[in-house]
């Protein structure tokens, strides 16, 4: 296997190992070679992991590409979710007080490297840090007040290390990169219980209250006790032994500290953190597309170095997609060359990269709706009245907002679409996905793939009825057994 190690400038990179190729974040963000080498280990070094920047979308783009990263989306995710750092506090309180027991000071901080510290009685301490949030250079400071207690927990970059600590640093960093596996939480699955998440001031929520309530009647028959419970319950989480998400899914909203909770705590999920993670970022969806040679419009991952081409490419007008637009939010239509860079320029200062596609109108979108590789659903979502969307969030009337559907059965699908559709979904693993795909011209194209889709009384069950509920109860079933 390739091992990369990824640094915002490879040639302030202070380390020499043997056998592992070091080359900068823009190489390898931006180089069409990366993309198809097939087995690689990403070491992602980069001096910031903040949402959108290049450390984050080396790691997310590693995992699209089918490399393996370190650490994973989901471990910088985990760095920057205090509720999860407040858990881990929680969990390995026992060994924080023992371990620094003998401190007099009221203040410590804790340095790990690559899952290690310079001192050996910290080596337990920091082996547990790591296996959680696996960040190769990571920085803990406490504080004492009766008890010792996490006052913060964050990546360092390699210039912020001392230099009375870099020789241990080497050693670390020689033993680890030498090793041919890495820790990676395992999941357990659980039995029971089931919580079901919903915000009650979510703008899209992704299941109207009649459908909730369907769920909760049909878990009830299945021998399931199901429970609505809100962002506020992230302490109650615990007692249940089964998540299923009904509330918008974002990186940086509650539904991700909630499913990673669950993830953590052996507890049965629909969906996945990682599901949500890829789900949630269209430039993860357009390598990960492209990889699987699966057909989409023209797509294009545009930063600040091929702005000027990206027109050429797919026209206009072009489809501008911000990497973490749900429910048409921050999806725009650049009409013409003024409009598109007015458009980039402004999307790239919230992030380092976005997507540009081609536009392809369509009376509808097919929603092939899929569980655990099993379609069980199919819609016809028809566009917005006189818009070029499904949702027009402009609309001056709220029943104006989304367009019509029909509900049909499976077999009616086209079987170009459908195969199609389960194609994507293993792209994500095991799940709950909608898959969106247009047929223009007779060509069947992925527009999207959905974590969390939506499942409203009345729409996506208009054909199947109670079937589409137990199709996904059943699948948390199977999880808990």
């Amino acid at each position: 296997m390739n091992k990369y190690i990824v640094a915002n400038q490879p040639e302030k990179w202070l380390f020499s190992i043997d056998n592992i190729t070091v080359i900068s974040s823009q190489e390898y963000l931006t180089n069409p070679k990366y993309s198809t080498i097939k087995k690689a280990r990403i070491f992602n070094l980069c001096k910031n992991y903040s949402y959108q920047s290049k450390g984050y979308y080396v790691s997310l783009l590693a995992e699209a590409r089918g490399h393996l990263a370190i650490p994973t989306v989901k471990n910088i995710v985990d760095l920057k979710t205090l509720k999860l750092v407040k858990i881990v506090s929680d969990e390995f309180d026992d060994e924080i007080q023992q371990s620094l027991k003998n401190i007099k000071s009221r203040s410590f901080t804790l340095s790990i490297y690559f899952g290690q510290n310079v001192a050996q009685k910290y080596k337990g301490l920091s082996s547990l840090f790591y296996k959680h949030f696996q960040v190769p250079f990571l920085r803990v400071n406490f504080n004492f007040n009766n008890k010792w207690n996490i006052q913060s927990i964050k990546a360092i970059s390699e210039s912020e290390i001392p230099n009375e600590h870099l020789e241990s640093v080497y050693e670390f960093a020689n033993q680890y990169f030498s090793k041919k596996r890495y820790d990676t939480p395992k999941l357990t699955t659980s039995d029971f219980d089931l919580a079901i998440l919903v915000d009650p001031n979510d703008p899209a929520p992704p299941s109207n209250a009649k459908a909730l309530k369907k769920f909760v009647d049909i878990a009830e028959k299945m021998n399931i006790y199901a429970e609505i419970i809100e962002p506020k319950d992230l302490s109650r989480l615990s007692s249940f032994d089964a998540l299923f998400i009904r509330q918008s899914t974002e990186v940086n909203n509650e539904a991700y500290a909630f499913a990673r909770k669950a993830q953590q705590e052996g507890i049965a999920i629909i969906d996945y953190p990682d599901a949500i993670l890829k789900c949630c970022n269209k430039v993860f969806m357009a390598e990960a597309l492209n990889n699987a040679n699966i057909a989409t419009p023209k797509t294009i991952i545009v930063h600040k170095d091929n702005m000027d081409a990206v027109i050429d490419n797919v026209g206009l007008p072009c489809v501008l997609k911000a990497p973490d637009s749900t429910f048409s939010f921050g999806v725009k239509k650049a009409k013409t060359e003024s409009e598109y860079y007015d458009l980039v320029n402004d999307m790239l200062k919230e992030s380092e990269l976005i997507i540009a596609q081609e536009f392809c109108p369509s009376d509808y979108d097919w929603r092939i709706g899929i569980i655990d590789d099993k379609p069980f659903f199919a819609c016809k979502y028809y566009m917005a009245k006189g818009h070029w969307q499904i949702y027009n969030w402009s609309a001056k009337k709220k029943n104006e907002q989304d367009g019509d559907a029909d509900c049909l059965p499976i077999e009616k699908v086209p079987k170009v679409v459908l195969d199609m559709a389960l194609k994507s979904a293993r792209i994500m693993g095991k799940g709950l996905y909608g898959i969106d795909i247009k047929v223009v011209n007779n060509k069947p194209m992925v527009i999207e793939i959905n974590d969390n889709p939506n499942v409203d009384f009345g729409v996506e069950d208009a054909f199947y009825g109670d079937l589409v509920y137990t199709e996904i109860l059943s699948a948390l079933k199977k999880r808990l057994e």
